[in-house]
């Protein structure tokens, strides 16, 4: 068996399982992986943090900001702030994966017991459906554009439900079905979309000598929400490196992820930015429109590779979330906790299509409260400790009871969203300011207050 060769997958009983669908068990996704199974190439990190971000969010994104009143000055340097604070705990959360062997959120039981991850599974497992969502609304618009150009009227809700029924087909299949659609779907992916750049940089409208004063709170929100960009990924990371083997080098693990993330996320919103000029609306409708003129008669290419994109980005979301609803307690197999997934993302794709841009501001913002503390205190636990497999405590710990109180904290003080807006955010002229406060309060109480564990 070559590295490059999906491991031969084990049932839970020990029972050989050979072949490209990883174990369905409950119990696949609470246990380590076994060492023998740890043959990932190490080449896999970089695809699997890179592959996600090609699509048209990074174009919706940088765009946004153009939106939200930033000139395109002011706008590199929030992608460039933004995107490197958002990546950083998510390249340092991918090297907990092969010495633990562990999804992210089970990993996190160190820190939070058993009964303690089950809360933010279970919120991931929520914010896995929206993302699921979110993704899918410019891929399908993009497809029934397609379509619909090849003489085919199809209506939206089959276009989507094409999608979502390929994106669940690949999660069932789980890990090693996954991490191949990264690498050999992503690979292909950032051909066509550095073509699509060069060509729509050369024919955009960018306002690139325009400037004008930019107020603090509106820098900050464009940061916070560039931040949240990177920094959503980091329930998902160890979950795409643990089946690397345990003597792996961390640095090797933590830089592969930390380019992955980077090389996907800046390059796409900077050109958001170069498009805006040319676009409507920061719209999934307007920014694929834009995008297919700008290509002439390779528009046809344009379209259908930000409707293959979201296979990328999803079937990542529908199997994380398949392991953090076990996670979250509900132990079933994996493949039906894929499945509920998937049904739940698109009927929630169908509902808030009309109103794209406000969910999904929204939803990257409001989502983000509780991931900061979270990854803050798992970073704690992992990097201030000892770096060994402990005995996971069975309930309750202080780890979890001070994530719910710093997540209630800054979500009730420091969010600013068209939901809410906390009154120090307020004082602040609109100022986002949670993500940090709650990662880094997070962070200092947990290793203030950290105890002391025997290895088991």
């Amino acid at each position: 068996m070559t590295q490059d060769t999906p491991p031969p997958v084990q049932a839970a009983a020990n029972t050989p399982h050979r072949g490209w669908m990883e174990e369905l068990s409950a119990a696949s996704v609470s246990q380590p992986v076994p060492d023998a199974l740890k043959t990932m190439k190490m080449d896999r990190v970089f695809w699997s943090h890179f592959s996600p971000n090609l699509g048209p969010g990074g174009w919706v994104t940088g765009a946004l900001l153009v939106s939200l009143g930033l000139d395109f000055r002011a706008g590199v340097a929030a992608v460039l702030l933004g995107n490197l604070i958002g990546a950083l705990p998510v390249a340092l959360a991918a090297a907990i994966g092969p010495p633990t062997g562990l999804t992210q959120m089970e990993a996190s039981r160190r820190a939070l017991g058993r009964l303690g991850v089950r809360p933010p599974a279970l919120l991931n497992w929520i914010y896995c459906v929206g993302w699921d969502a979110v993704n899918n609304v410019p891929a399908a618009t993009a497809l029934l554009t397609l379509l619909l150009a090849m003489g085919l009227h199809t209506p939206f809700w089959l276009a989507l439900a094409v999608l979502a029924g390929v994106q669940m087909v690949a999660s069932i299949y789980g890990h090693h079905m996954v991490q191949a659609l990264q690498k050999y779907l992503g690979g292909l992916l950032l051909v066509v979309f550095t073509l699509i750049g060069i060509v729509f940089a050369l024919r955009g409208q960018a306002p690139l000598a325009t400037h004008h004063a930019v107020s603090l709170g509106t820098f900050m929100l464009a940061v916070g929400i560039l931040v949240s960009f990177n920094l959503s990924w980091a329930s998902y990371s160890s979950d795409y490196t643990r089946y690397l083997p345990a003597r792996s080098s961390p640095t090797k693990v933590v830089l592969l992820a930390l380019a992955g993330l980077l090389c996907s996320a800046i390059p796409f919103q900077i050109l958001g930015l170069i498009c805006a000029g040319s676009v409507a609306d920061p719209s999934p409708t307007a920014v694929i429109a834009s995008l297919r003129q700008a290509m002439g008669p390779l528009g046809g290419v344009a379209l259908a590779a930000i409707a293959l994109s979201s296979i990328t980005g999803n079937s990542f979301n529908d199997n994380t979330a398949s392991y953090s609803l076990i996670s979250a307690g509900l132990h079933i197999p994996r493949v039906a906790a894929a499945v509920l997934t998937a049904l739940l993302g698109y009927a929630l794709a169908v509902a808030g299509a009309g109103r794209y841009t406000t969910l999904y501001t929204d939803y990257l913002l409001v989502t983000l409260y509780w991931i900061a503390p979270w990854i803050g205190i798992v970073l704690a636990d992992w990097y201030l400790g000892d770096r060994t497999v402990h005995a996971v405590p069975p309930g309750w710990t202080r780890g979890a009871t001070l994530f719910v109180v710093i997540t209630v904290l800054t979500i009730g003080l420091f969010s600013t969203s068209s939901l809410y807006t906390g009154p120090v955010a307020a004082w602040m002229g609109g100022a986002d300011i949670g993500y940090y406060v709650g990662f880094f309060a997070a962070f200092a109480g947990y290793a203030l207050s950290r105890p002391k564990r025997a290895s088991s």
